[in-house]
């Protein structure tokens, strides 16, 4: 388990990555080599990683999926899984698990309905003989729909919670 002032700055960068470090040691109560040296140890131990989440209408995106996938087990299937996660760049997350009777979960965004349903011909394809069933859930992007955006700055409130 992370040591309190630890997680105290991880959920400060997921709040707002950009902030300095004499900022944040202010907010925690430390001084601000001591968050830049806390801030180096995140990173090289890749606990933390920085990203950008877009708007992602303004970027072309019109769909946001949620797919699952139940397959026919077989022992290299995780490799092959993983394999074909990673060389489809609309994939933005995929897992294995478990629920709804399914194997797999996948996170992608689609420039439109037709390119999503490339993308589930692609999987059906390449799937084909490890495939059992396939179900999606499609989102919009547009804000009309969002009833909250996707943003970890929320999980602070969770910790706290628990603490």
């Amino acid at each position: 388990m992370m040591k309190p002032r630890m997680l105290k700055l991880l959920f400060e960068l997921m709040k707002n990555a950009k902030r300095s470090d004499r900022e944040i040691a202010k907010i925690i109560g430390v001084s601000q080599p001591t968050i830049t040296r806390m801030r180096q140890r995140l990173e090289k131990t890749a606990i933390v990683d920085y990203t950008v989440i877009p708007n992602w209408t303004e970027l072309g995106f019109e769909i946001m999926a949620l797919t699952f996938v139940k397959a026919k087990g077989s022992p290299e299937l995780s490799e092959k899984a993983k394999n074909w996660a990673m060389k489809n760049p609309n994939v933005v997350f995929a897992a294995g698990g478990e629920g709804m009777g399914m194997d797999y979960s996948i996170i992608s965004f689609h420039k439109n309905f037709s390119g999503f349903s490339s993308f589930v011909d692609n999987l059906r394809t390449e799937w084909a003989e490890n495939l059992q069933d396939l179900q999606s859930f499609l989102m919009t992007t547009g804000e009309e729909r969002i009833v909250k955006s996707l943003s970890l700055k929320y999980l602070e409130k969770t910790w706290k919670e628990k603490a």
